[in-house]
């Protein structure tokens, strides 16, 4: 990182802790929602912007671990926050499931099967395919999510609970990337045919993005079931895939720091104009179009080193 990166990630662990004290319960709901947003976006930016891989059926995802977690809550009385990992397993095998026959796929024909891959998920729900996930109606009655035997209910103490995972995620995804599987991800989305020709596995390395990506949508989804307490198919739409795909987009792909500040600017804007709700896509569509004339490379792009063929091989020089 340098200087500036480094100064901003200082002044937002210094100061976002303490916001709950400053903030009304309502702006607290709003930083709630932010985070969760910030997780999913983070998740879809290892898919997307890391490996290159076009997904815009991420809500589906989020909707596996959230409706994992709501079943396993309400039918079997597991603590909510226990379905953490089985909501990850659960959400990254079926990505692994759906992307294995068309993990080939390049550019726009992998996104048009991943946005149908939404829509059948979304689809399956509303029509309770297996009589367990309510229909239209959602899920009910789960359970509020316990810490140290401390029930979680006021968004000042979810605020804690999502933004502490959104901390652990920033961490373990800053080091994911400068490891050798970051590093071979981002050879592979910036030229596929050397990556493959270099040695790299890369329907292997798609297949890892994809399912470790779709596993921490599906926990964030868990999250999202413990502090909403109900879920529907309508909080799992295909504007909820348009809205991760923008964020990563327009922060700059690949751009961990990037993802967080669009998530408050696309999250957190419409609640200061929330007069203006109506035009909304009208205001992200415009702001889309100035983004890719303007500044195509996002708000904050990643910094991309130089990747030796030597370090992702695991070859040594002679």
């Amino acid at each position: 990182m340098n200087r500036l990166t480094l100064s901003v990630v200082a002044l937002v662990v210094a100061v976002l802790p303490f916001a709950p004290l400053f903030l009304n319960t309502y702006q607290v709901d709003v930083l709630n929602s932010i985070g969760l947003y910030a997780l999913l976006a983070l998740s879809l930016n290892l898919i997307l912007g890391e490996a290159g891989l076009f997904d815009m059926g991420h809500a589906a995802f989020y909707a596996m671990g959230a409706y994992t977690a709501a079943i396993l809550n309400t039918h079997y009385q597991i603590p909510i926050l226990w379905t953490l990992p089985l909501s990850g397993l659960a959400a990254g095998a079926f990505a692994l499931l759906v992307a294995r026959p068309v993990i080939h796929l390049r550019g726009d024909y992998l996104m048009i099967v991943t946005i149908g891959v939404g829509e059948i998920v979304r689809i399956a729900l509303v029509n309770d395919v297996f009589g367990i996930t309510g229909g239209a109606n959602g899920i009910f009655g789960i359970s509020r999510p316990k810490l140290f035997g401390w029930v979680i209910r006021r968004p000042e103490e979810f605020f804690y609970l999502i933004w502490g995972f959104v901390a652990l995620t920033i961490f373990l995804f800053l080091r994911l990337k400068q490891s050798r599987f970051g590093r071979a991800l981002n050879y592979l989305r910036e030229d596929e045919v050397a990556a493959e020709g270099s040695g790299i596995d890369t329907d292997a390395y798609k297949l890892a993005a994809f399912g470790l990506g779709a596993a921490w949508a599906g926990m964030a989804g868990t999250l999202f079931a413990a502090k909403m307490t109900i879920i529907s198919p309508e909080s799992f739409s295909f504007w909820e895939s348009v809205m991760l795909f923008m964020i990563v987009i327009l922060g700059g792909a690949g751009s961990v720091l990037g993802v967080l500040l669009a998530a408050f600017l696309v999250i957190g804007l419409p609640e200061l104009f929330r007069e203006l709700a109506g035009a909304r896509m009208l205001v992200f569509g415009l702001v889309m179009m100035v983004m890719m004339v303007v500044r195509p490379q996002g708000l904050w792009p990643a910094q991309t080193p130089r990747i030796s063929l030597a370090a992702l091989t695991g070859a040594r020089k002679p």
